[in-house]
């Protein structure tokens, strides 16, 4: 048994240099990163910034494949189901989390078919209104719902974290407020700019310019403190609703993507977030820069899956909601 131990050791021994090597080399072969959503979102911009900064780290091009469809089920199942080579990657976003949860049959898992290498950027959500609401603060919001008006709030899908969002002020704020799903951000937030709902959360970076032009109302930032993009608007909980929403991005590769990758890969996006381009292009558009381990993004997919499950299920959410 010792004998046969020890011819094992000395042929991984022999094995280790060609394999450090081939690693060493990596990446020999260009690369694609899937979006599972449609060209012009956040989640695409975000990753395209990151895309080319990651081939000039790498030296090797890195192209970015749009493939929307079934709640992004579609473009990460199609990286779950890729070779673990070092070629595909999938940015993913709140949705995943969310998914583990609201889905109930998908067909990957996401905790074992997939492994982070790294969490990219974040966007902070606000809530707004039309300024013929009459809406400035939660206290309105609470007093019109008592009053017995009729206040909605748009999403851009069920279990979305807008939707979400709007669930946990129903829940804490005790009061009826109707959810109106749409099939994105880009139409909901049309009807919020018309005065057909009462209310949204979304994206600081895309409603902005609409609240500086007097067009919205930001009532408040789903943040635990003032955002260092919009310090002169208070937070939700500092009007007494502790919700926090906001959008974020990562990076997932297949299960069985050796470590050397993941930890390259990590490491390029990482000095990504550091490039002046990126650093410019995040500052204008509202977007935190993030970084750290694949752990650690590991802990916060994990973190977020029972965030999310739990509002989910109080709130009954289903795929159809």
């Amino acid at each position: 048994m010792q004998r046969r131990q020890l011819m094992q050791a000395a042929a991984a021994g022999a094995l280790a240099p060609l394999w450090a090597r081939a690693q060493g080399a990596w990446p020999t072969k260009p690369m694609r990163i899937v979006v599972p959503f449609t060209p012009g979102g956040t989640t695409d911009y975000v990753t395209r910034l990151v895309a080319v900064e990651v081939a000039k780290s790498l030296g090797q091009p890195v192209v970015v494949e749009n493939k929307p469809g079934a709640g992004t089920v579609i473009g990460v199942d199609s990286v779950a189901k890729s070779a673990a080579d070092g070629t595909s990657f999938v940015t993913v976003a709140n949705s995943f989390t969310v998914n583990h949860t609201l889905l109930k049959k998908l067909p990957y898992d996401g905790l074992k078919d997939l492994r982070p290498v790294a969490l990219m950027g974040l966007s902070e959500h606000v809530l707004a209104t039309h300024p013929g609401s009459g809406l400035k603060s939660v206290a309105d919001i609470v007093a019109q719902a008592r009053a017995g008006a009729k206040l909605s709030y748009a999403s851009f899908g069920a279990g979305t974290s807008a939707h979400l969002a709007g669930e946990m002020l129903k829940s804490q704020l005790g009061i009826d407020v109707v959810h109106v799903p749409y099939k994105g951000q880009a139409p909901a937030l049309a009807d919020l700019l018309g005065g057909q709902v009462s209310m949204m959360f979304g994206n600081w970076p895309e409603f902005r310019n609409h609240v500086q032009a007097g067009k919205l109302v930001a009532i408040g930032m789903a943040t635990a403190r003032r955002s260092a993009y919009a310090p002169a608007i208070p937070t939700l909980a500092e009007q007494g609703l502790k919700v926090e929403s906001n959008s974020w991005n990562g990076l997932l590769a297949p299960a069985g993507t050796p470590d050397a990758v993941v930890q390259r890969m990590n490491a390029a996006v990482n000095q990504a977030m550091q490039s002046p381009a990126v650093v410019d292009a995040f500052q204008k558009g509202g977007i935190a820069a993030k970084s750290g381990t694949p752990e650690q993004f590991a802990d916060f997919i994990r973190s977020e899956i029972a965030r999310y499950a739990d509002v989910i299920r109080k709130a009954g959410i289903t795929a159809e909601a």
